[in-house]
């Protein structure tokens, strides 16, 4: 039986009904599974809050874990449940394939993968329609770092700084995060810029960010005309001027950046003018989609938004709604390069990551997911920001579609970053009213929202509720 949430936090938040009753829970006790983690799990596998929870079951935008809690699941296992635990087509398409094949190489044909292909590239721009698939979005990027440098014969690539790419060796040169960065060689040839970052670096405001909800930093550009664009531009001229070769291999780039710079959102004309200036350099110009499956709301791909049709894009977590699945999309012209020689991948484009693949578009589009993630995400978008009206310590809001971030700050005026430990009780805090939400950004200082698209705008009302409560019980402890 589902037991009734009690909240350590008295809260006015109201949990909305959900019918689905979890199975009882049968594994081993609380206590063992700590003791099994500290001894045979790697302890480089960080756990989240004081006490880890013990997850056993999910459906939908739901969680719930060994005793029967539920909760509302804001960060969809670091956004890759798309379309909602253990979704019924998804998972039905899944247990249909496991009786059928489960894995037979590549080599061979089957009629998963080219049913998948063709459905995927479908939903891309001319000339993106050709795809390689992966297993994980560390290994996309990894292979579209090899191509754009197999094709051009060029090595270097630039990226944002605070963009996370991967942890791989090779992806741990675009990785611009000080956090994942070992005192080991790795990722040669990779270079940052500056991020065009409207709330926290040197130029841009009010006028500036592609969304609902704009920063409350001012600034003197004008409707339609953002002169912070201009400045990091020259920024990224600097770089191509004095830390590359004249010749690089790509630039790669987020609609939204996602990693430690936690939905940091340029101005829509900067990747425009960042595509014109690569131009001159003979690079490819590619993505990772995070951004993707229609999670921005307004367009499919975060890209669109944008204006730019990239050479090359890779796509990984909701892509398989937490089946390990990813890929890359390029041009037929830029694929042939890596046909010169044989590149093997044993998994990649499996029976059953295919099918997965294929259920998660259907569901897409069949629940209307990419306009629920415009509705309900901008509703949402819109409570959050009349928070940052209440609370001194909430220094920004942002996002689009169902990518959200809230930022913390010790005040408005500074943009000082709230300290961990602070931000850590408002994190508990929701966690335990039943509200799970990511951490992001530098100092952890920003909160992280982007839940499976299915969540409805009363869960937004409830989350909203619980997160002000949470703000309320910190304002109280600082008193």
């Amino acid at each position: 039986r589902q037991q009734k949430w009690k909240s350590s936090v008295s809260t006015r938040a109201k949990m909305p009904p959900c019918n689905f009753v979890p199975e009882k829970y049968e594994s081993y006790p609380y206590e063992r599974m700590r003791k099994i983690r500290e001894q045979n799990i790697s302890p480089a596998l960080r756990m989240c809050y004081k006490k880890p929870l013990l997850l056993h079951q999910g459906h939908m935008q739901w969680l719930f874990d060994y005793e029967g809690r539920r909760y509302l699941d804001l960060i969809a296992g670091i956004v890759t449940v798309s379309v909602g635990h253990c979704h019924p087509k998804v998972t039905m398409a899944a247990q249909k394939q496991l009786a059928r094949l489960w894995h037979t190489s590549n080599v061979f044909m089957h009629p998963s993968i080219h049913e998948y292909a063709e459905k995927l590239t479908a939903l891309l721009p001319d000339p993106l329609k050709v795809v390689y698939l992966t297993n994980s979005g560390s290994e996309a990027n990894d292979l579209a770092m090899f191509m754009a440098r197999l094709c051009t014969g060029n090595f270097d690539i630039i990226a944002f700084r605070g963009a996370y790419h991967g942890g791989s060796p090779y992806t741990l040169g675009l990785t611009s995060v000080g956090l994942y960065k070992y005192g080991v060689a790795n990722g040669f040839g990779c270079s940052t810029t500056m991020l065009p970052d409207v709330f926290r670096g040197p130029w841009g405001g009010s006028h500036c960010r592609d969304s609902p909800v704009q920063t409350v930093r001012k600034c003197s550009c004008s409707e339609g005309v953002c002169q912070a664009n201009n400045q990091y531009i020259e920024q990224l001229k600097d770089t191509l001027n004095t830390s590359v070769p004249k010749t690089i291999a790509g630039f790669i780039a987020e609609p939204i950046q996602v990693g430690i710079a936690a939905e940091r959102q340029e101005n829509e004309t900067v990747l425009q003018n960042v595509r014109k200036v690569m131009g001159g350099f003979s690079a490819f110009f590619f993505w990772k989609v995070q951004t993707g499956f229609g999670r921005t709301g307004s367009h499919f791909w975060g890209f669109q938004t944008h204006g730019v049709i990239p050479d090359i894009v890779t796509m990984a977590k909701g892509i398989g709604n937490g089946f390990p699945m990813a890929a890359v999309v390029t041009t037929k012209e830029i694929a042939s390069c890596l046909a010169q020689n044989l590149h093997f991948n044993t998994f990649g484009g499996n029976p059953l990551a295919c099918v997965v693949g294929a259920a998660v578009l259907d569901a897409i589009e069949e629940d209307g997911l990419q306009k629920n993630s415009e509705d309900v995400g901008t509703y949402m978008l819109l409570e959050l920001a009349k928070l940052r009206r209440t609370f001194e310590i909430v220094g920004d809001v942002r996002g689009k579609g169902l990518m959200i971030g809230v930022e913390m700050v010790t005040d408005k005026e500074s943009r000082c970053p709230l300290p961990p430990e602070e931000t850590s009780q408002i994190w508990e805090d929701c966690k335990d009213m039943g509200v799970l939400i990511g951490r992001g950004g530098l100092y952890s200082q920003t909160f992280r929202i982007k839940p499976p698209m299915c969540i409805t705008k009363k869960d937004a009302d409830f989350a909203v509720e619980v997160f002000h409560t949470a703000l309320q019980r910190h304002m109280e402890r600082a008193a």
